[in-house]
This record gives structure tokens, C-alpha cells and sequence, in this order.
């Protein structure tokens, strides 16, 4: 497990994935990945976890960004279809 959680980690750094991405490409739930990352990365890598955890602070800052672009992208979509 912890492994994953350090595999899971840089991940997300690297690429600025969310946990969702991260989730998808390592085949486990988002449960997990947040489980891996707040719970079990600190307890034994505090410098990795306060990388990742940098950069899903800046996740879920933007979250609101991402989907507000997500349903303009559904909206206009649906416009052209019915145009």
C-alpha cells in the first residue's frame, strides 16, 4: 500500500492530475486515492505528501473552473445539435 500511495503521489504531481484521473489510471475508487494520500503518504513521506497535497489544493480550487467549462461544453453542444 504504501508503494501505490507514493505511485498515486507522483502521479498527480507530474502530471496535475486530480484524484479522480489518478483514480482511473491506477484502477482504484477515488476512495482509495484520497485514503492512500491523506492518511497513509504522511505517516511515512511528510516532503511527497506536501507536494501532492499542494497540488490538490490547487485541484480543488479550480474544481468550480472545470465545470463551469464542462457545462458550457454540454450547452453549446446541445445548441449546434438542435441549429
Amino acid at each position: 500500500m504504501e508503494e501505490r500511495a507514493v505511485e498515486l503521489a507522483l502521479y498527480i504531481i507530474e502530471h496535475k492530475a486530480t484524484v479522480r484521473a489518478a483514480a482511473g489510471k491506477f484502477g482504484v475508487s477515488k476512495s482509495t486515492v484520497h485514503k492512500d494520500l491523506s492518511e497513509r503518504l504522511p505517516r511515512f513521506d511528510q516532503p511527497l505528501y506536501r507536494r501532492v497535497k499542494q497540488v490538490l489544493e490547487e485541484n480543488k480550487a479550480e474544481r468550480h473552473i472545470r465545470g463551469g467549462m464542462a457545462t458550457r461544453e454540454k450547452y453549446r453542444h446541445q445548441k449546434q445539435k438542435a441549429g
